[in-house]
């Protein structure tokens, strides 16, 4: 492990020793994103999500009928949860076992077919999603009509709107996932209708409502008559823009202060979507803070099953980007109450409270990146987990699009879980990841 980190580093900078630092970049406070002459801001700003909207991609067909593109996003990646076992206690004090990982997978593939039909203003986007950790594998899409640049209303699969990283930076965060602080408390994508545009120059609007917190492993045929609504609004005000796909970290090298500033709810009745308490709920977004699945039998008292509750979740977001200097800093906080349960639970209302804190410095301009991630929980069961961590992105090509990654992480009472994702739920120790990615 020691020799493949440091050969890994040795690759960092000898790709970084080629690299000019005095090269000049465009001023982006003068241009359109879809005007700056670097490869990756060809991409139109993002206005539904990052994990649903293709890259630049291959144009294969083109005619006064309509287009079609192939985009891809890939991810490889080595994973390494320490200790390799551990037990650790829930907020109940009920003692769980905890089995670090130490893999290397082919994460995450991603194909976009996507382009306009009889007319631009009607656009699709059919996905291929495969994720090899979960053994899950989607195809999924949605249907857009822009009528102006304030109203574009599509249908499909869409993200709740809870969260910055449900809204666009995908896949450029600052590692090749989303923090513990994201992770933890955030809902997912469902089917729905959602509505976007701009409401005056600077300030945009994203308004969705959906079936469910989650679509993943639910049927229709135990879907409730609840459904989930969430909206988002978001600034760039001093700019205009935020770099392409909005994403974390200044490998633009803005030559004036860009800034981002939002704000994001959601609220659903949620449910277990199962009527045996026997396994395991087909809910499994919803999750305490001390990483049982919220839905579970037991999560909340001995023998007990929560059926229904209500998920509220508000964020406020705001960022920055200078020279090559980025910062990316989000408060959240999540309330479950109003519980439908087959027994007594000893608590009516669950307030989670948070934040994550992204810093980065381009050491070297569009070559290398080094970063810092901390998050943090005032959590209802009074367990503060919380990370602490960095790492290093190098750039081979001088584009976002091709990433090298590093990342060291030492993480608290882990408060996310899932194979999905870099954690795994209750653990205490250090997560070491190495990847690479793509979007084309």
């Amino acid at each position: 492990m020691g020799k493949l980190i440091w050969l890994l580093f040795l690759l960092f900078f000898s790709l970084g020793s080629k690299a000019q630092n005095k090269e000049e970049f465009p001023d982006t406070s003068k241009a359109q994103i879809g005007e700056l002459k670097y490869p990756d801001t060809a991409q139109a700003l993002n206005t539904i999500s990052g994990e649903l909207t293709p890259g630049r991609g291959f144009n294969l067909i083109k005619t006064k009928y309509g287009t079609l593109n192939l985009s891809i996003y890939a991810l490889v990646r080595y994973l390494d949860q320490t200790p390799g076992t551990q037990v650790w206690y829930d907020h109940l004090g009920n003692p769980q076992a905890f089995v670090g990982r130490n893999d290397i997978y082919w994460h995450r593939t991603m194909l976009w077919f996507s382009g306009w039909l009889l007319t631009p203003n009607l656009t699709y986007t059919a996905t291929v999603w495969t994720v090899m950790t979960t053994q899950q594998t989607l195809v999924y899409g949605n249907l857009q009509y822009t009528f102006n640049e304030h109203f574009r209303f599509g249908v499909g699969v869409a993200p709740n709107l809870c969260i910055r990283s449900m809204q666009g930076p995908f896949p450029f965060y600052m590692s090749t996932d989303r923090t513990m602080g994201e992770e933890t408390l955030r809902a997912g994508f469902t089917n729905g209708a959602f509505l976007t545009g701009q409401i005056i120059p600077r300030l945009y609007y994203n308004v969705m409502l959906g079936d469910n917190l989650s679509t993943l492993g639910i049927k229709a045929s135990r879907e409730t008559r609840d459904l989930a609504k969430s909206f988002t609004l978001m600034t760039m005000p001093t700019t205009g823009e935020f770099g392409p796909r909005g994403g974390l970290g200044d490998f633009e090298y803005h030559r004036n202060v860009a800034t981002r500033f939002g704000v994001s709810f959601t609220h659903n009745r949620e449910n277990r979507y199962t009527d045996s308490t026997a396994s395991g709920p087909d809910e499994t977004q919803v999750k305490n803070t001390d990483g049982v699945l919220f839905f579970q039998t037991g999560a909340l008292a001995p023998g007990v099953t929560v059926i229904d509750a209500n998920f509220d979740m508000g964020s406020i977001d705001l960022g920055m980007k200078y020279r090559g200097f980025g910062v990316e800093l989000e408060f959240f906080g999540r309330k479950l109450s109003n519980f439908n349960a087959t027994g007594p639970v000893p608590i009516q209302v669950i307030n989670d409270y948070g934040y994550a804190l992204q810093i980065s410095k381009m050491v070297i301009p569009r070559v290398l990146m080094i970063y810092g991630i901390n998050s943090y929980f005032w959590d209802q069961w009074d367990r503060r987990p919380w990370e602490a961590g960095g790492g290093v992105n190098v750039y081979p090509m001088r584009s976002r699009s091709w990433r090298l990654n590093l990342q060291v992480d030492y993480i608290y009472k882990c408060s996310a879980g899932g194979t999905f994702g870099l954690y795994t739920a209750g653990q205490t120790g250090t997560t070491i990841t190495i990847g690479a990615d793509i979007l084309l």
